[in-house]
């Protein structure tokens, strides 16, 4: 689409702080307003992880979609109507159908998957079009005429276009921004189903490094290419020759204090106008053990055209005046508080670890999770169940029924990631008991260096219980987990010591609470989540 953005006169002190890509922090948008102005919001917009965004607006609805790694449906798509307020629509991706390993058969895909990977809208024919490579080995399209699916493929093509950003031109035609320092320029042919032409438009310089994370666009007649410096940077290159350039560059953003205490810069995220034309820079901050959080800015154009961010004090700002956007239709739909798996599919809130085997989990009365795996090893668990902690810190509480449970099953609610620790139930020899876990681990290479050791255990009767995990996602330091259990729903007795949760970042995704069901010894047993309830303090 081509996109115009409005021409701002600039003082001589503002055109000299863009020229960096960087303005004084008092400097915001004055565009006019289209409602009556709305409370300030605060960064992150999305305390949840949410990373290598992109992000566009069909109509007055906005729209992004995020990296999932190895968790499936993949590339959740979100939508909000005033770019604060997001929810979970669906997700492009239904089922990772790229290979036996992401179904956790022979071999796994943890940190493989759904990376950056880019969203657009089409209105010749009305279809949201997502566009991804995978493992390094070739492209997949998927699309869809509504968000929340169904999403089918469209096509699968040899070029892996790393890190893409997909542009649908004023005239129609389908072009992708792409590569790692060295970026490249793909025209799609009229049906989006096959390359027609690749071209290298820029080679990063030395004195920049990495760039990557390709966002394009048509603004103004000019075609613009957003790429990140991992992790610490932002630039732009632009064309005013067509979108095979030549293309020059300039700096958005570079070592720039973000909004999370404790967190990294923003970057790699994707720009935005709203209907009133003022523009958004929505990006990502670095802010483990949670994970990548999404977080706003507004931001203003130079006169000869580039883009340059709004800061507050010499920083991304953790507030900013509201967009000036019409009314919601509705309010979105949280991204906390209770299921009790009522209905006939999940949530989109939901993402499994690898896909799940279909026939060992349902839905309706609560969830049921049979037995899909005999492993001691949760990380090669088949129907684990996952779902995004809330920042900066929250509470996750299930309600289990394990009266089905078999000997040798392990069931229960986790902290995972590469490290890993859960509290659950153990069914040994026809006795039942509650115990605290920790000493899952990974290498670097993502393979299993440790199943786990029992810290604290109790024992229980009946057949239901209530298990709870509170975690503490701030960044900048390693950060507690917590495990607890009661028998009533009202009173919760802490088991086992404290587990702290790693802040590297080279897992990728953040920690999620994750609700599992395997066995040790023989498949057939089975447990019912009959509520989850997400909370905050």
């Amino acid at each position: 689409m081509d996109l115009s953005w409005p021409h701002q006169g600039l003082s001589r002190r503002r055109a000299l702080a863009a020229a960096t890509g960087m303005a004084a922090g008092a400097l915001l948008p004055t565009a006019g307003s289209s409602r009556a102005a709305a409370a300030p919001y605060t960064n992150p917009v999305i305390w949840q992880d949410f990373a290598d965004i992109d992000v566009i607006r069909v109509g007055d609805i906005f729209y992004a979609s995020a990296s999932t790694m190895h968790y499936s449906p993949g590339a959740p798509v979100l939508r909000s109507y005033d770019l604060v307020n997001w929810e979970i629509a669906g997700h492009s991706v239904p089922v990772l159908d790229f290979g036996a390993k992401y179904d956790l058969n022979g071999a796994r895909g943890y940190v493989r998957g759904i990376w950056a990977s880019s969203l657009a809208y089409r209105p010749s024919n009305r279809t949201f079009y997502w566009l991804g490579q995978i493992d390094f080995a070739r492209t997949y399209v998927y699309t869809a005429t509504a968000v929340e699916g169904p999403w089918s493929r469209l096509t699968t093509i040899s070029t892996p276009y790393y890190d893409a950003g997909l542009l649908v031109d004023s005239d129609d035609s389908l072009y992708v921004a792409y590569g790692n320092t060295t970026i490249s320029v793909a025209q799609l042919s009229p049906d989006g189903r096959r390359q027609v032409r690749t071209q290298q438009v820029f080679t990063a310089p030395s004195s920049v490094g990495t760039l990557e994370g390709a966002r394009f666009y048509k603004i103004n007649g000019q075609y613009y290419i957003f790429l990140t410096r991992p992790a610490n940077g932002q630039y732009i290159l632009r064309s005013s020759s067509g979108p095979f350039g030549p293309y020059t560059m300039r700096q958005v953003l570079l070592d720039l204090p973000g909004p999370i205490p404790g967190g990294g810069v923003p970057h790699q995220g994707g720009l935005v106008r709203t209907q009133n034309g003022a523009w958004y820079y929505l990006a990502f901050v670095d802010a483990y053990p949670g994970g990548r959080m999404p977080a706003l800015a507004p931001v203003t154009w130079t006169s000869d055209g580039w883009p340059v961010v709004q800061l507050v004090n010499g920083a991304w700002g953790t507030s900013y005046p509201s967009p000036a956007v019409p009314p919601p239709p509705r309010q979105v739909t949280p991204m906390t508080g209770v299921d009790t798996f009522d209905g006939t599919t999940l949530e989109p809130r939901w993402e499994w670890n690898h896909n799940p085997d279909p026939t060992k989990w349902s839905v309706g009365n609560g969830l049921t999770l049979r037995t899909a795996t005999v492993t001691h090893d949760l990380y090669w668990a088949r129907n684990t169940l996952t779902h995004r902690i809330q920042g900066p810190t929250s509470t996750a509480t299930v309600q289990l029924d394990h009266s089905a449970m078999r000997d040798g099953d392990r069931a229960g609610l986790a902290l995972l990631r590469d490290s890993s620790a859960w509290i659950g139930l153990k069914r040994d020899g026809g006795v039942t008991r509650v115990a605290m876990v920790g000493g899952l681990t990974m290498d670097s290479n993502w393979n299993t260096t440790g199943t786990g050791t029992e810290l604290a255990n109790a024992p229980v009767s009946g057949g239901r219980i209530w298990l709870r995990a509170s975690a503490d996602i701030r960044p900048g330091a390693a950060r507690p987990g917590t495990f607890s259990y009661s028998t009533d729903g009202i009173h919760f007795a802490r088991l086992g010591p404290s587990f702290t949760m790693g802040n590297d970042w080279r897992f990728f995704m953040g920690y999620r609470f994750a609700l599992f069901n395997h066995a040790t010894q023989a498949l057939g047993g089975a447990v019912r989540v009959t509520r989850f309830e997400l909370s905050t303090p």
